[in-house]
């Protein structure tokens, strides 16, 4: 079985940058896998994307040539729910790292862990020849799929940031990823996930997940914010959002040349 080097990453206490992906397509996934992040978060919670989609992308993340002097990047996928049949699925056609959305205790965060370990460990479904077995290749994946299965859950509300340490203490759960968009709403600042408040229990929150002995993570697009966070000790950090980039580049490239073509309407006037 290859190594998951973003899972050794985090548990070594190595700082992994990476990108958020919300495109839901496989072309676009290639281009950013090879940009040089350590990983991609790619999408289904919020995204038209689903199990064969999924397939196409993880696909395209493995065909991707890593920009130079880069590892290949780490395919981290959120599944739409925390749901031990989509765990299985999604499992079953090669992701190996997963982030799961609202998780709220500790009770959540173990059937997680179960749905991601086969019998008397967990609930996994055995099955057979697999993608994620190369098809039935890879000689004791049964045995150790578990090794090198990175699992992360998402706590977004002022209940789940109670729970941390209950969380935390969950075998199997790799890191904790803080949702700014979700707690905000939470803690009644909808839309407002830069607000002093929000700001001051993200803080507290990254501190409390390292002193607990697992990673903590965070989407931050904004660049001073986003230091600030790793600083406080944020592990694994996306700084960017694919749709972002073109939303903004094309915007931006849009607007320079209105001007361009406004000032030289003017400039032919009679």
């Amino acid at each position: 079985m290859q190594p998951n080097l973003f899972k050794r990453a985090l548990r070594e206490g190595r700082t992994q940058i990476g990108i958020w992906s919300t495109l839901a397509s496989p072309y676009a996934t290639e281009l950013i896998a090879g940009s040089g992040y350590d990983w991609g978060l790619l999408d289904t919670e919020h995204t038209p994307s689903d199990v064969p989609l999924m397939l196409n992308q993880l696909q395209a993340v493995a065909s991707a040539v890593p920009a130079a002097g880069a590892a290949p990047m780490e395919a981290v996928v959120r599944p739409a729910w925390n749901d031990t049949v989509l765990i299985k699925r999604y499992l079953d056609i090669g992701a190996r790292s997963l982030l799961l959305p609202f998780v709220q205790n500790a009770d959540e965060a173990q059937a997680a862990v179960r749905a991601t370990r086969y019998a008397p460990a967990g609930v996994r479904g055995m099955g057979g020849s697999t993608r994620a077995t190369n098809f039935g290749r890879t000689a004791g994946y049964v045995d150790h799929a578990h090794e090198e299965i990175c699992l992360l859950v998402q706590v977004e509300t002022r209940e789940a940031l109670a729970q941390i340490e209950a969380i935390a203490a969950i075998d199997g759960i790799d890191g904790i990823f803080i949702g700014p968009a979700d707690l905000s709403a939470s803690m009644g600042h909808p839309g407002k996930p830069r607000h002093p408040e929000v700001d001051a229990a993200i803080d507290d929150a990254i501190r409390r997940i390292r002193r607990a002995g697992k990673a903590p993570g965070i989407l931050m697009a904004d660049a001073e914010r986003a230091r600030a966070c790793i600083a406080q000790g944020a592990q694994f950090v996306a700084v960017a959002m694919d749709m972002l980039l073109l939303r903004n580049g094309a915007d931006n490239t849009a607007a320079q040349w209105r001007d361009q073509a406004a000032a030289a309407g003017r400039s032919d006037s009679y």
